[in-house]
């Protein structure tokens, strides 16, 4: 379960990549949906957080889907806070109610959790007693020049970020703690993660392209027809 923080923050223009400065959210789109693009097999969901919990894709095997609907997403679609614990707690009710058996969130967030109703450490106990592993990322540039009028000065953009709190979440869990100050970093990241948890394909239910039910039916419609003619020339 890919679990994303959409909080006003994530608009802040610090993820350095291929030279240039980009936006948290454009580097966390681009790097997610290649990692999406490399699960195949794998049920996916995609949550996210901001003032609140949303559901955005439920669990499925369609990738294209999910990169859809990543690739569309903007902020305040949620509001603008940042709701760590409600993203865990919706997210693993989700998990529950689609009976996986494989349970892997990855969480990522720049901020500190300051909205919702659900505090994120017991989110966290929650998602550990249903079998639940959660790998978290810290996303922000930290120390960055920036330049001024006639001046530049260091400026810390990274000075929400509660790493303790994801720290400790991954821990309890027993997942991983990583950090990603610009996008090759994040790129790593979830190739690490992708090794870490090999896609363990399930079984996807099957139909065949071809409906033969009609065919009895057929075959009956056509028996009566015949008798039916047979009859008139014995008459």
């Amino acid at each position: 379960m890919l679990v994303i923080d959409l909080s006003y923050s994530m608009s802040r223009e610090d993820m350095l990549h291929e030279g240039d400065y980009e936006d948290r959210l454009s580097t966390v789109k681009r790097v997610v949906s290649d990692f999406v693009e490399r699960r195949e097999g794998d049920r996916l969901g995609l949550v996210y957080f901001a003032d609140h919990a949303y559901l955005q894709t439920p669990l499925t095997f369609d990738r294209r889907a999910i990169q859809t609907q990543l690739n569309q997403t903007v902020l305040k679609l949620i509001g603008t806070q940042t709701a760590i614990g409600d993203g865990i707690g919706l997210a693993t009710k989700t998990f529950i109610d689609g009976d996986a058996p494989q349970r892997v969130m990855i969480l990522l967030s720049d901020g500190s959790n300051n909205a919702g109703v659900l505090d994120p450490m017991k989110a966290a106990e929650i998602a550990k007693r249903n079998d639940t592993t959660i790998y978290t990322i810290g996303i922000g540039a930290g120390e960055m020049q920036v330049r001024e009028f006639f001046m530049t000065r260091t400026v810390n953009t990274a000075e929400d970020l509660d790493e303790k709190a994801l720290i400790d979440i991954a821990k309890l869990t027993g997942g991983q703690y990583f950090r990603a100050r610009n996008a090759k970093e994040l790129n790593t990241i979830y190739d690490t993660i992708n090794a870490l948890q090999p896609v363990q394909k399930a079984t996807q239910s099957w139909r065949p392209r071809t409906e033969w039910f009609p065919l009895p039916a057929s075959l009956g419609l056509i028996c009566i027809v015949l008798v039916t003619i047979i009859r008139r020339n014995d008459v």
